[in-house]
């Protein structure tokens, strides 16, 4: 490639270190787009004859096809996946294949191959982020009235409903889709054109190759567009956030499927058992998926590491970009599917959710607003009194619906038989009807909200 200069072979140190085809190969279907626009581009400004742009476009459409069929050949003496098709082009059709680079350099035109990548694993995840959110959309219209317990610091706090604990995913899974959708439009401008890193001299047309590409414009600065991998770290950060939601959403499916919780089943295609102890069913799916944010966190964490003190315009450090982008992007988009398999596989336990539900004294804030609302006591009175009744229910061993009237009016005279009303746990999440609250109400309108915005 340039033999011209150099009048040595690489060392064979050398050429494993500088050789990215073993990763890189991934941007062959997108390496050969960006060159059929190029050409195309590179023909309509006369450039290019109409004759020799025909060939490349024919000959690179036969080294996508032997790519894709597994009959390509790979050289590390030839670096990168640019080269390899250049060369087997040049095979292929000959003297035309050697005009292709015109008004272009390997720095724009990965730039706009990895570009292309990743904006389409955007579309993938944005497939695959609906997916999921209607799977949890499902599970919490099926049980907007089901009762269970909300935990602070996993520990019995308030009645919340099955269906409102859903949709605090769908509101988590909904900022992920978010911030993807705003990552794709910023990073759909195109690189091509900037050639090594101050453009060309050559008359090209930048929009034109833009728009053979499906981006919105070209970019507006040539150092930039060579040097920018802003697109891959916000797809990073966006699947580093999302990963983390994740994680949650799959610790609790590892506790709720416990034995000692029983609050859900996942179905048998997303456990595994045992090899000694034929009794198990374990939850492997989500642990698996509960330890892909590593991988994820970590990527994005190496990216920046590896941007942070790049002087402009373009070092070969980026060339460790891919790798872990790549990785990044096979965990996030295989811990999505596997998600929303789970999700809408698993079977949530009314019952033992609601016997949980009513344990622990959930109910205990119910009463301090009963206090404050039928006695007129300030707050942190009522607070005060609860305190004592819960105190006295656990020294008897029973819930607070099962003190006696007289019992209650031991601690506060004013306490009347109406009290009993709000100490169920039905009574509990029914009450709670401001807007985001756990009321079944409540739950159905966020669901059909949300249908309607997904479609």
């Amino acid at each position: 490639m340039w033999g011209g200069r150099f009048s040595e072979a690489p060392d064979a140190v050398m050429e494993a270190i500088n050789a990215s085809i073993s990763f890189d190969q991934r941007l062959a279907a997108q390496d050969i787009a960006g060159s059929r626009a190029h050409a195309a581009m590179l023909a309509a400004v006369g450039i290019l004859s109409d004759r020799d742009a025909e060939a490349i476009r024919e000959g690179l459409l036969t080294v996508l096809s032997e790519i894709e069929t597994g009959q390509a050949r790979f050289s590390a003496a030839l670096e990168d996946i640019h080269m390899n098709v250049e060369a087997r082009l040049t095979e292929l059709i000959g003297e035309p294949a050697k005009r292709l680079h015109t008004a272009r350099s390997r720095n724009d035109q990965v730039a706009t191959d990895f570009r292309l990548w990743v904006r389409e694993r955007c579309d993938e995840a944005e497939g695959l982020l609906v997916t999921l959110l209607r799977a949890c959309l499902a599970q919490a219209e099926a049980g907007a009235d089901w009762v269970m317990p909300g935990f602070t610091h996993l520990q019995t706090a308030q009645p919340v409903t099955w269906g409102h604990h859903m949709m605090a995913y769908v509101e988590m899974f909904a900022r992920d889709l978010s911030r993807l959708r705003d990552a794709r439009a910023r990073m759909n401008e195109c690189p091509l054109g900037a050639a090594a890193l101050a453009g060309t001299g050559f008359p090209v047309d930048r929009e034109m190759t833009a728009r053979e590409l499906g981006f919105d414009r070209p970019m507006a600065n040539s150092l930039d567009a060579v040097s920018d991998r802003d697109f891959a770290l916000e797809f990073l950060s966006v699947a580093t956030i999302s990963a983390m939601h994740l994680s949650r959403l799959a610790e609790e499916l590892v506790i709720w499927s416990s034995a000692q919780f029983r609050f859900v089943r996942l179905s048998d295609r997303w456990s595994t058992g045992s090899s000694i102890m034929p009794q198990k069913r374990n939850p492997d799916a989500a642990e698996l998926l509960r330890a892909k944010i590593g991988r994820i966190l970590g990527a994005n964490v190496a990216l920046l590491t590896v941007m942070k003190g790049l002087p402009l315009a373009y070092s070969k450090d980026m060339q460790e970009d891919k790798e872990q982008v790549f990785d990044a992007s096979d965990s996030w988009l295989l811990s999505l599917r596997a998600m929303a398999g789970m999700v809408a596989d698993m079977t949530a336990e009314r019952e033992t959710l609601r016997a949980a539900a009513a344990s622990g004294f959930s109910t205990a804030t119910d009463l301090a607003d009963w206090l404050v609302r039928e006695l007129g006591l300030p707050f942190r009175e009522a607070h005060h009194v609860t305190g004592a009744l819960v105190a006295m229910a656990e020294a008897r061993g029973c819930e607070l619906a099962e003190l006696s009237l007289g019992e209650m009016r031991g601690v506060h005279g004013g306490i009347t038989e109406g009290v009993f009303g709000v100490l169920t746990v039905e009574a509990s999440v029914a009450s709670r009807r401001s807007y985001g609250g756990t009321a079944p109400e409540r739950v159905r309108e966020q669901v059909a909200r949300w249908r309607e915005v997904l479609g």
